[in-house]
């Protein structure tokens, strides 16, 4: 295990690969890194001499076949246990970031909030997902009149690996985000940092292996360069990459990737827009709202963040009062030391990244006229100016913003924003359309109006879309936080690519596969009985059964019961639901639905319970869900109902201390009329005991 980091530069450590289930230094020529703040070398990364095929072949024959054996929810606990572990070791990770030039703030957001991407895939997985070692998803799908051939699609873990080319501005929390799903899916993990920042990913990966906790072979980091890693990826493998949009589009064309159409998620940097609602004049809450956002989004690591806000477009009219308010919050931001008091904004991640911002700024300094900061005349509190990344804050104004083209193609990746005024809604959306597709756009209105035709106008270009008023504003996650739950990524210039997402990320790393044949034929292979598979009846009430007892396909058969007048007007009485079609027959018939009076449809359901549950004490605990319902007939005093109970699908749950072992049973219940018509089908689900508790 690499040991912790002197980042005085007194002692310059090299950085180590973890590769075949070994650490290991790079051979040959290697990279120094620098403090952000200080300048001073305290690291060194490479990955010479590493035999990259080696690698890929680890990976995809020690890590999958172990990940592939566990079910979704031991790879959710696995999470859940990691993040347990890093949460409890952030303060050195905290330590080693301040070399990156992040503030606490900033540090948080990164670690934290990647520990935090864990759990809430831990959550996910044991929530979404069932506890088998593959997905099923979606409906049965008929393919037969007769209903002997139907279709089901599951979704199964590729068997390559998944390749993440990680970006440098945040080396913690963009390993984990793109790890979270891709270990849930069950597809082991080549990490590739970005070198610059390497250092902490290091430092967070060794914890994650001394941790002992994901399976030998299911992660592996390197550290130096990706060498011709790309090479040996086959079509059973995918690449996530995060970056700028030229370096992705060069990946991308790898001869590998290419032929076999390996799997390629691109998340680049974009020209991400905020938009002031014209309804939101000076004195209104969502405008105080705007600067607050808009600042923070310049300043929050240093603006390097791939979600930053880099282009706000205001009402003409608004022009002054916004540039003023902008200045004025800017200018109490204090630029340093992270380490010192009172420091709101740190360093750039280095002086390559310093040269790269300047480059971008001259650009847009062609067509755009600076209206605050100073680029050669900037205070830095607490560090030495030329010897640390520093780089200040620069507000940028376009007078004629349709005709600045630089403003919409050139990215200044650090604290620099371009204001560009609009005269009506429709101007500002077109605006948003310049930048080609970007990762976020964000709208601060109280008119709900206004939202609508904003979200409706660029959302073709936008992979999210954040809308603020004074009432979300306080529970708000702001513009430039990706959120486990959704979509990270957008169209066009933004790499069209999603990452995350909730379920949608977990699948991206999954082969979904339609599968065909009778009902009892794929109910056997996906453990879920599917209509007219074959079912067993008789023996023992299956309520009396305990959770190993019973089988997919066993069903009850009950006996029936006569749904009578009396029967619909006590219901009526007792529920309180004395809807005309339940009480009068002439009002029942007035709309051509029904023929007379209708019985209740909860009354159905709770009627059919009547007839399946064993009143008794047995192994099942507690009925807690009811999915799916749809009421398909309509039942009228007189008719006769019998129901069909049949084991749909049983899932194994966690024993917690000093509980009781379980699992969950979902049944499927249909209830027929005298016709042998469904008049009502759904699934209940129960907790049923186990026979060892």
């Amino acid at each position: 295990m690499p040991t912790p980091l002197d980042l005085t530069g007194a002692q310059t450590r090299r950085l180590q690969n973890y590769i075949s289930g070994a650490w290991v230094e790079g051979s040959g020529k290697t990279t120094p890194l620098v403090h952000a703040v200080t300048g001073v070398p305290f690291a060194e990364a490479g990955t010479g001499g590493v035999d990259f095929k080696r690698v890929v072949e680890y990976g995809r024959t020690v890590g999958g076949p172990k990940l592939r054996t566990m079910t979704f929810h031991q790879r959710a606990l696995m999470l859940k246990a990691m993040a347990k572990h890093l949460m409890e070791r952030k303060d050195e990770f905290y330590r080693v970031s301040a070399a990156t030039g992040a503030t606490k703030r900033d540090g948080w957001v990164d670690i934290e909030g990647g520990i935090g991407t864990l759990f809430a895939y831990a959550s996910r997985g044991r929530r979404d997902f069932p506890n088998e070692t593959f997905h099923v998803e979606g409906a049965t799908e008929p393919l037969s009149k007769g209903g002997t051939f139907v279709a089901k699609h599951i979704c199964v873990p590729i068997e390559g690996v998944a390749v993440h080319i990680n970006a440098f501005n945040f080396p913690v929390w963009g390993m984990l985000e793109k790890l979270a799903p891709t270990l849930l899916a069950g597809v082991p993990a080549i990490v590739k940092p970005a070198m610059i920042t390497s250092f902490l990913t290091e430092s967070v990966f060794a914890e994650m292996i001394a941790s002992g906790i994901v399976p030998e072979g299911a992660i592996q980091l390197l550290c130096g360069s990706a060498g011709d890693l790309l090479d040996h990826l086959d079509e059973q493998c995918a690449v996530a990459f995060t970056g700028s949009a030229y370096t992705g589009q060069l990946l991308k064309a790898n001869k590998a990737i290419l032929s076999n159409n390996v799997r390629f998620n691109q998340e680049a940097d974009s020209l991400n827009f905020s938009m002031l609602g014209p309804d939101a004049a000076p004195g209104t809450e969502e405008f105080d709202l705007f600067i607050k956002e808009v600042a923070n989004e310049m300043t929050t690591k240093a603006g390097q963040k791939c979600t930053a806000i880099r282009r706000t477009f205001v009402p003409e009219e608004m022009l002054t009062d916004v540039i003023g308010a902008l200045a004025k919050r800017l200018e109490g931001v204090r630029i340093g030391d992270p380490a010192v008091d009172g420091v709101r904004m740190g360093p750039l991640a280095g002086a390559a990244q310093v040269r790269e911002v300047q480059k971008s700024v001259d650009r847009i300094a062609r067509v755009a006229e600076r209206v605050f900061g100073r680029p050669d005349d900037f205070e830095v509190v607490g560090a030495d100016r030329n010897a640390g990344a520093f780089f200040p804050t620069l507000l940028y104004y376009a007078k004629d913003p349709f005709a600045a083209t630089e403003a919409h193609d050139v990215e200044a990746f650090g604290p620099v924003n371009t204001v560009m005024p609009y005269r009506s809604v429709d101007d500002a959306i077109a605006l948003a359309r310049k930048g080609r597709g970007s990762l976020c756009g964000s709208l601060f209105t109280a008119s709900d109006d206004t939202a609508r035709q904003v979200a409706l106008g660029t959302a073709a270009y936008h992979g999210r879309l954040l809308m603020v008023n004074r009432h979300s504003a306080k529970e708000s996650t702001g513009h430039g936080s990706p959120m486990p739950q959704l979509v990270h990524g957008g169209p066009g210039r933004a790499g069209g690519g999603e990452e995350m997402g909730g379920v949608r990320g977990v699948l991206h790393y999954m082969q979904r596969t339609a599968l065909q044949g009778h009902p009892s034929t794929l109910t056997r292979v996906v453990r879920e009985y599917l209509q007219g598979a074959e079912q067993k009846t008789g023996g023992v009430h299956p309520f009396r059964r305990y959770f190993e007892e019973l089988e997919i396909g066993d069903t009850l058969i009950t006996g029936t019961r006569q749904i009578t007048l009396e029967d619909v007007e006590k219901f009526a009485a007792l529920s309180g639901d004395l809807f005309y079609a339940h009480m009068n027959d002439n009002e029942a018939k007035a709309h051509g639905v029904f023929e007379k009076r209708v019985a209740h449809g909860y009354f159905i359901i709770s009627a059919a319970a009547g007839l399946f549950v064993e009143p008794s004490l047995s192994p099942v605990m507690a009925n807690y869900g009811l999915e799916n319902l749809r009421f398909t007939k309509p039942v009228y005093p007189g008719d006769t109902i019998q129901v069909r109970l049949t084991v749909r699908q049983k899932t194994a749950k966690e024993t917690l201390p000093d509980g009781v072992p379980q699992g969950i049973v979902a049944w499927d219940v249909e209830v027929k009329n005298q016709h042998a018509e469904p008049v009502a089908i759904y699934t209940i689900l129960t907790l049923v005991r186990k026979k060892d508790a």
